[in-house]
């Protein structure tokens, strides 16, 4: 205390550093380097390839129990389970108007720019649009079934995320029922979601190394000639996904939370860093999870919404779908009628369910749709065969940015977000845990507070 009898101010505790700021900075020399190895020795890059497929299938291996442990506490712990039905069903709801978007915009696009037109296809490249094809066949009675797991625990194993979800649900609401008799487990759950993304953080250390491999096998093996040969569809592609992103998804969004687009990009740059990196929105799926509690949408709300939306929000892949169609037909002289157009792609709308922004998970399900609805135009897949990984990108970009806006989209209209939280954490105050990935002050599920007006007037730059 000084002499004026005033007291010392403190200063506020420095920040704990951020290590990962040099991981991520790490990934872009990564993906810099394998583009140059890619171009120079296109062997070697070639050959480098497993390093890429190693990272991605490190964090896939993830994604079952992250997605198993949020939602079950999520729903395990809201005192409705009507209030879980409620989510679910207005996700969906949603999820089918965007896909309808995505897909009349990319309709428009590619009847605009008749993507195509010119190319010559060689018996090469027919035979491997018909490879393409052969694992690109699922009925929709075969999907449906596919969703029930052989028993209740192989679906903790599996690859198939609608599994987990559906046995998480039956989980969570099972808890739900059991009352207090029940928090035992919950706390036990709640443990192991913290154990899993340390887990995750750790993997996360190795993303330079699969970032390299990655970029550096894909550059190898299209090199620069297919990309000049394919430029047109690439760049019609590109834009119709920053359009649909930031002018579709960015009005939703202004209109109905007041947030801007732009922050809630910013947000998720690493997340967005790694897609491009992997060409897989999968790899981001588990830190968009953790990203979305923390940033304070619910926890049960953020474990409907983005494991559903990962099979059923697929906007980049809708749009893919679109043009890669009208591309195909127009280039095997062969144009789509209006009435043709419109029937194929609603089918494929359709068949896309369950293609979660896995590289390749497209071209297959394009092949199949194609072999199904128009067998005649399956070898025309072969023509975009060789630039499908750089489109692949954009699939999983934008699939990702339309599934982090579902989440603030739903989390506004069922009132189970804290504006308040939001408002912190994009302004700054509030930075994500990249140790720990965990966020264990969550908001109630019940309802937004009321005074979120008044916190959003606070932050006027977020707007």
């Amino acid at each position: 205390m000084s002499s004026t009898g005033a007291e010392t101010p403190t200063a506020p505790p420095p920040r704990k550093r951020d290590r990962t700021h040099f991981l991520y900075l790490a990934v872009i020399l990564a993906v810099v380097l394998g583009i140059i190895v890619g171009l120079v020795a296109p062997d070697v890059g070639k050959a480098l390839k497993p390093l890429g497929t190693g990272f991605v299938d490190l964090i896939r291996m993830m994604i079952t129990p992250v997605i198993f442990c949020t939602l079950v506490l999520g729903i395990g712990s809201v005192r409705s389970a009507a209030q879980v039905g409620r989510v679910g069903s207005i996700a969906l709801i949603y999820f089918i108007g965007m896909s309808t978007v995505a897909l009349a915009i990319g309709l428009l696009v590619g009847n605009v720019l008749h993507p195509g037109e010119g190319l010559r296809l060689t018996d090469e490249l027919a035979g491997q649009g018909k490879q393409q094809a052969e694992g690109g066949q699922e009925s929709t009675t075969e999907f449906i079934l596919n969703i029930i797991p052989d028993t209740l625990f192989s679906a903790l194993t599996t690859e198939t995320v609608l599994q987990t979800l559906l046995v998480a649900l039956l989980v969570g609401f099972a808890l739900q029922a059991m009352g207090k008799s029940g928090e035992p487990i919950l706390r036990g759950i709640g443990h192991l979601q913290k154990l899993v993304f340390r887990v995750l953080a750790m993997i996360m250390w190795a993303a330079p190394i699969g970032a390299f491999g990655a970029i550096a096998a894909v550059v190898g093996a299209t090199g620069v000639d297919a990309l000049k040969s394919m430029a047109v569809i690439m760049v019609g592609f590109y834009a119709t996904c920053i359009v649909f992103v930031f002018g579709v998804l960015g009005l939703l969004l202004k209109i109905f939370t007041g947030l801007n687009i732009f922050r809630v990009l910013k947000y998720l740059g690493r997340e967005f860093l790694l897609i491009v990196s992997t060409s897989s929105s999968e790899s981001a799926l588990p830190r968009l999870i953790a990203k979305m509690e923390h940033l304070g949408v619910n926890r049960s709300t953020v474990g409907v919404v983005v494991p559903t939306g990962y099979s059923f929000n697929l906007d980049g892949t809708a749009i893919y779908l679109t043009m890669a169609s009208l591309f195909i037909a127009s280039a095997m002289g062969d144009p789509l009628s209006l009435p043709e157009q419109i029937s194929l792609l609603v089918f494929m709308m359709i068949a896309s369910k369950g293609a979660a922004g896995v590289t390749g998970a497209g071209l297959a399900t394009l092949a199949g749709g194609l072999n199904s609805h128009r067998p005649e135009l399956v070898d025309g897949v072969g023509l975009i065969v060789g630039i499908d990984r750089f489109m692949s990108e954009a699939r999983a970009l934008t699939n990702f940015a339309g599934n982090s806006v579902a989440t603030l989209l739903v989390g506004t209209w069922t009132r189970t977000i804290d504006m308040g939280q939001v408002y912190k954490v994009l302004g700054g105050q509030d930075p994500f845990d990249e140790t720990t990935m965990v966020d264990d002050h969550q908001p109630p599920a019940e309802a937004a507070p009321a005074s979120a007006d008044q916190q959003r007037s606070d932050w006027p730059a977020l707007r």
